[in-house]
């Protein structure tokens, strides 16, 4: 079974007395352990799609599950959860929080989960480790170059062990040598075994994953993985 299943899904906005479709028929199957990247122009799609993955929307009808649970079915309140066990999200914007420190940034959704204090700062210790900041627990979020504070966006990500680490153009603050050390480190942490799904609309980055999925218009355009391209 994959990791996420997504059937016949479609996603439709009201704009007066039109139907948009945001997305229109997509089928995908997402497996653990994969380095996905999610490509389109502005307007193809791709953002919606990368919002019902994160489970913050439902498709309008369709199917979607991930690690076995009917996504479409699940309450706001059980998305939430969902989100909070499973999911793992890197933003451009970094969303640190300027008044707490790296460790407690890194802390916080543990702290949503009910983990204990000293679990929370064994595993935001271990996280920002595998980032490699663990001398940089202390500083704030204004002390930061802009690549530390992604990978500190990253250690946060990584903290509540998801299932799956959803990046949105997350090297798209960042200059080329920095963006260049993001990506590496996404590599590294996919050849730990993370499931990674990065969303751009840069395909020199798309290029870099392992399976790359183009959207058009709401619908899949092209889905190739490198290993399907060597002679």
């Amino acid at each position: 079974m994959a990791l996420i299943e997504l059937r016949e899904i479609k996603r439709m906005y009201r704009l007066g007395p039109q139907e948009i479709y945001a997305l229109n028929g997509i089928t995908l199957d997402l497996h653990e352990g994969e380095y996905i990247s999610i490509i389109g122009p502005s307007g193809s799609g791709k953002s919606t799609l990368m919002h019902l993955l994160g489970c913050l929307d439902l498709p309008t009808s369709g199917t979607l599950s991930l690690d076995g649970i009917d996504v479409t079915r699940a309450s706001d309140t059980r998305l939430s959860e969902i989100r909070n066990e499973k999911i793992g999200f890197v933003f451009q914007s970094f969303n640190l929080l300027p008044k707490l420190s790296v460790l407690e940034n890194v802390e916080l959704p543990l702290i949503y989960s009910g983990v204990s204090r000293r679990e929370r700062k064994k595993r935001a210790l271990e996280s920002l480790e595998a980032v490699g900041l663990s001398d940089r627990t202390k500083h704030r979020p204004n002390e930061l170059s802009g690549g530390q504070s992604q990978r500190v966006a990253i250690a946060r990500a990584l903290v509540n062990h998801p299932k799956l680490l959803l990046a949105d153009e997350p090297t798209g603050a960042l200059d080329s040598n920095t963006g260049e050390a993001v990506l590496q480190l996404f590599r590294d942490l996919n050849a730990r075994g993370h499931t990674i799904i990065l969303v751009t609309h840069d395909n020199k980055i798309a290029n870099e994953t392992d399976r790359k999925i183009e959207i058009l218009d709401g619908r899949i355009q092209m889905d190739v993985r490198k290993a399907d391209l060597k002679v």
